[in-house]
Protein backbone atom coordinates (compact mmCIF):
# COMPACT_ATOMS: atom_id res chain seq x y z
CA UNK A 1 0.00 0.00 0.00
CA UNK A 2 1.71 3.08 -0.97
CA UNK A 3 -0.53 5.81 -0.94
CA UNK A 4 -1.12 8.27 2.51
CA UNK A 5 -3.68 9.09 4.13
CA UNK A 6 -3.31 13.21 5.03
CA UNK A 7 -5.32 14.92 7.21
CA UNK A 8 -5.22 18.58 6.72
CA UNK A 9 -6.65 21.44 8.66
CA UNK A 10 -8.81 23.99 6.92
CA UNK A 11 -7.48 27.36 6.33
CA UNK A 12 -6.92 30.12 9.00
CA UNK A 13 -11.01 32.12 9.88
CA UNK A 14 -12.58 34.18 11.04
CA UNK A 15 -13.86 32.46 14.39
CA UNK A 16 -10.28 31.50 14.65
CA UNK A 17 -9.02 34.95 14.55
CA UNK A 18 -11.27 36.30 17.44
CA UNK A 19 -10.51 33.19 19.04
CA UNK A 20 -14.05 32.13 19.53
CA UNK A 21 -14.60 28.21 19.69
CA UNK A 22 -16.57 27.59 16.40
CA UNK A 23 -17.42 23.69 16.40
CA UNK A 24 -21.01 23.89 15.45
CA UNK A 25 -21.52 23.57 11.33
CA UNK A 26 -21.58 25.17 9.21
CA UNK A 27 -19.09 27.60 10.90
CA UNK A 28 -17.32 30.50 10.34
CA UNK A 29 -15.66 31.51 6.62
CA UNK A 30 -12.02 31.33 5.21
CA UNK A 31 -10.31 34.77 6.23
CA UNK A 32 -8.43 36.79 3.18
CA UNK A 33 -4.82 34.82 4.72
CA UNK A 34 -6.84 31.75 4.80
CA UNK A 35 -7.56 31.41 1.89
CA UNK A 36 -3.87 32.32 0.43
CA UNK A 37 -3.00 29.42 2.65
CA UNK A 38 -5.62 27.20 1.37
CA UNK A 39 -4.30 28.52 -2.57
CA UNK A 40 -0.72 27.42 -1.13
CA UNK A 41 -1.78 23.97 0.18
CA UNK A 42 -3.72 23.44 -3.18
CA UNK A 43 -0.47 24.35 -5.51
CA UNK A 44 1.67 21.81 -2.86
CA UNK A 45 -0.85 19.33 -2.90
CA UNK A 46 -0.89 19.95 -7.22
CA UNK A 47 2.31 18.49 -7.35
CA UNK A 48 1.69 15.11 -6.41
CA UNK A 49 -2.44 14.94 -7.39
CA UNK A 50 -4.38 12.62 -5.03
CA UNK A 51 -6.61 9.69 -5.83
CA UNK A 52 -9.16 11.14 -3.47
CA UNK A 53 -10.18 14.98 -2.04
CA UNK A 54 -12.74 14.53 0.56
CA UNK A 55 -13.57 17.32 3.22
CA UNK A 56 -15.61 17.80 6.17
CA UNK A 57 -19.28 19.63 5.79
CA UNK A 58 -17.94 22.76 7.04
CA UNK A 59 -17.98 26.09 5.73
CA UNK A 60 -13.95 26.10 6.31
CA UNK A 61 -13.43 22.99 5.25
CA UNK A 62 -15.28 23.02 1.84
CA UNK A 63 -13.61 26.39 1.27
CA UNK A 64 -10.02 25.03 1.88
CA UNK A 65 -10.54 22.11 -0.02
CA UNK A 66 -12.00 23.62 -3.18
CA UNK A 67 -8.37 25.64 -3.85
CA UNK A 68 -7.30 21.87 -3.62
CA UNK A 69 -9.90 21.05 -5.89
CA UNK A 70 -9.27 23.88 -8.28
CA UNK A 71 -5.53 23.07 -8.26
CA UNK A 72 -5.15 19.50 -8.90
CA UNK A 73 -8.33 18.92 -10.70
CA UNK A 74 -9.83 16.01 -8.26
CA UNK A 75 -13.18 16.64 -7.29
CA UNK A 76 -14.30 17.26 -3.84
CA UNK A 77 -16.21 14.50 -2.13
CA UNK A 78 -18.00 16.31 1.54
CA UNK A 79 -18.59 13.63 3.81
CA UNK A 80 -20.25 13.81 7.04
CA UNK A 81 -18.77 12.74 9.94
CA UNK A 82 -15.30 14.34 9.47
CA UNK A 83 -16.56 17.84 11.61
CA UNK A 84 -14.76 19.23 14.21
CA UNK A 85 -15.31 17.95 18.20
CA UNK A 86 -18.71 19.83 19.41
CA UNK A 87 -17.91 22.67 21.98
CA UNK A 88 -21.92 22.52 23.30
CA UNK A 89 -22.00 25.18 25.78
CA UNK A 90 -18.84 26.48 25.40
CA UNK A 91 -19.89 27.08 21.61
CA UNK A 92 -18.68 31.03 20.07
CA UNK A 93 -17.20 31.99 23.65
CA UNK A 94 -13.75 33.01 23.07
CA UNK A 95 -12.87 33.32 26.97
CA UNK A 96 -9.83 31.73 28.29
CA UNK A 97 -11.69 30.15 31.04
CA UNK A 98 -14.08 28.46 28.33
CA UNK A 99 -10.72 27.95 26.60
CA UNK A 100 -9.28 26.20 29.43
CA UNK A 101 -12.35 23.84 30.02
CA UNK A 102 -12.39 22.44 26.67
CA UNK A 103 -8.31 21.92 26.55
CA UNK A 104 -8.79 19.95 30.05
CA UNK A 105 -11.57 18.05 28.26
CA UNK A 106 -9.52 17.36 25.10
CA UNK A 107 -6.42 16.48 27.26
CA UNK A 108 -8.29 14.38 29.48
CA UNK A 109 -9.14 12.29 26.13
CA UNK A 110 -5.29 12.29 25.34
CA UNK A 111 -4.41 10.65 28.46
CA UNK A 112 -7.12 7.16 27.58
CA UNK A 113 -10.40 8.55 28.79
CA UNK A 114 -12.17 9.19 25.88
CA UNK A 115 -15.47 9.06 28.36
CA UNK A 116 -14.77 12.92 29.33
CA UNK A 117 -17.30 15.32 28.00
CA UNK A 118 -17.82 18.26 26.79
CA UNK A 119 -20.59 20.25 28.73
CA UNK A 120 -23.34 19.67 26.58
CA UNK A 121 -21.08 18.29 23.76
CA UNK A 122 -19.18 15.51 22.95
CA UNK A 123 -17.46 13.17 24.20
CA UNK A 124 -14.07 11.82 22.80
CA UNK A 125 -15.77 8.38 22.01
CA UNK A 126 -18.53 9.97 20.22
CA UNK A 127 -15.79 11.94 17.69
CA UNK A 128 -14.01 8.51 17.13
CA UNK A 129 -17.18 6.83 16.40
CA UNK A 130 -18.42 9.20 13.97
CA UNK A 131 -15.55 9.76 12.37
CA UNK A 132 -13.26 6.62 11.95
CA UNK A 133 -15.80 4.66 10.40
CA UNK A 134 -15.16 7.34 7.68
CA UNK A 135 -11.46 7.01 7.07
CA UNK A 136 -11.94 3.11 7.41
CA UNK A 137 -14.22 3.42 4.56
CA UNK A 138 -11.92 5.82 2.53
CA UNK A 139 -9.01 3.30 2.83
CA UNK A 140 -11.25 0.27 1.76
CA UNK A 141 -11.94 2.59 -1.49
CA UNK A 142 -8.43 4.08 -2.33
CA UNK A 143 -5.95 2.44 -0.18
CA UNK A 144 -5.76 -1.19 -0.53
CA UNK A 145 -5.09 -1.31 -4.18
CA UNK A 146 -0.88 -0.97 -4.24
CA UNK A 147 -1.78 -0.62 -7.86
CA UNK A 148 -3.65 3.44 -7.34
CA UNK A 149 -0.68 4.40 -6.12
CA UNK A 150 -2.26 7.90 -4.44
CA UNK A 151 -2.83 10.22 -1.24
CA UNK A 152 -6.19 10.51 0.22
CA UNK A 153 -6.13 14.04 1.12
CA UNK A 154 -8.83 14.84 3.91
CA UNK A 155 -9.62 18.66 4.55
CA UNK A 156 -10.71 18.28 8.65
CA UNK A 157 -10.14 20.16 12.04
CA UNK A 158 -7.64 20.29 14.52
CA UNK A 159 -8.42 18.43 17.39
CA UNK A 160 -10.41 15.81 15.49
CA UNK A 161 -7.01 15.50 13.67
CA UNK A 162 -5.08 15.21 16.96
CA UNK A 163 -7.72 12.65 18.56
CA UNK A 164 -8.33 10.29 15.50
CA UNK A 165 -4.71 10.75 14.02
CA UNK A 166 -3.39 9.52 17.45
CA UNK A 167 -6.01 7.01 17.91
CA UNK A 168 -5.41 5.06 14.61
CA UNK A 169 -1.75 5.41 14.83
CA UNK A 170 -0.71 4.86 18.48
CA UNK A 171 0.83 8.82 18.44
CA UNK A 172 1.97 9.51 22.47
CA UNK A 173 -1.21 11.17 23.93
CA UNK A 174 1.54 13.65 25.49
CA UNK A 175 2.27 14.42 21.96
CA UNK A 176 -0.35 14.69 20.45
CA UNK A 177 -2.34 17.12 22.52
CA UNK A 178 0.31 19.20 23.39
CA UNK A 179 1.22 20.10 19.47
CA UNK A 180 -1.51 22.10 17.71
CA UNK A 181 -1.64 21.65 14.12
CA UNK A 182 -1.60 25.24 12.59
CA UNK A 183 -3.70 26.42 9.48
CA UNK A 184 -3.34 23.71 6.73
CA UNK A 185 -0.55 22.08 8.66
CA UNK A 186 -1.01 18.34 8.40
CA UNK A 187 -1.14 14.57 10.02
CA UNK A 188 0.03 11.98 7.46
CA UNK A 189 -0.73 8.33 8.34
CA UNK A 190 0.44 4.92 6.00
CA UNK A 191 -1.58 2.30 5.96
CA UNK A 192 0.00 -0.67 7.80
CA UNK A 193 -0.98 -4.55 7.70
CA UNK A 194 -1.68 -3.51 11.65
CA UNK A 195 -3.17 -0.55 10.67
CA UNK A 196 -1.96 2.84 10.74
CA UNK A 197 1.73 4.18 10.99
CA UNK A 198 2.16 8.00 11.48
CA UNK A 199 4.97 9.53 9.41
CA UNK A 200 4.32 13.50 9.92
CA UNK A 201 2.80 15.63 12.30
CA UNK A 202 2.83 19.02 11.64
CA UNK A 203 6.60 20.36 11.27
CA UNK A 204 7.70 16.83 13.23
CA UNK A 205 8.81 13.83 11.56
CA UNK A 206 8.78 10.44 13.81
CA UNK A 207 10.08 9.38 16.37
CA UNK A 208 7.67 11.88 18.42
CA UNK A 209 8.86 13.02 21.62
CA UNK A 210 6.52 13.47 24.35
CA UNK A 211 7.94 15.89 26.40
CA UNK A 212 5.54 18.11 27.02
CA UNK A 213 5.40 21.74 26.07
CA UNK A 214 3.76 25.11 27.12
CA UNK A 215 0.28 25.48 26.90
CA UNK A 216 -0.99 27.40 24.22
CA UNK A 217 -3.50 28.97 26.26
CA UNK A 218 -0.72 30.46 28.82
CA UNK A 219 0.06 34.36 28.56
CA UNK A 220 2.90 33.87 26.70
CA UNK A 221 0.46 32.68 23.88
CA UNK A 222 -2.11 34.98 24.59
CA UNK A 223 -1.21 37.22 21.46
CA UNK A 224 -1.20 34.72 18.86
CA UNK A 225 -4.39 33.89 16.81
CA UNK A 226 -4.42 30.79 15.40
CA UNK A 227 -6.65 28.74 17.66
CA UNK A 228 -5.63 24.94 18.04
CA UNK A 229 -9.19 23.99 17.85
CA UNK A 230 -11.72 24.34 15.27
Amino acid sequence: MSGRLILVRHGQTEANVERRLDTRLPGARLTELGRTQALSLGTRLAARPPTALVSSQALRARETAGFVETESGIALQVRAGLHEAQAGELEDRSDLESHKMFAKVFHTWHTGDLSARIPGGESGHDLVERYVPVIDSLREEYLTDPGMGGDVVVVSHGAAIRLVGAYLAGVPGAFAADRHLENTSTVELVPTDEGWRCVRWGTYDPPFDATPQRPWFEPEAAGATDDPMG
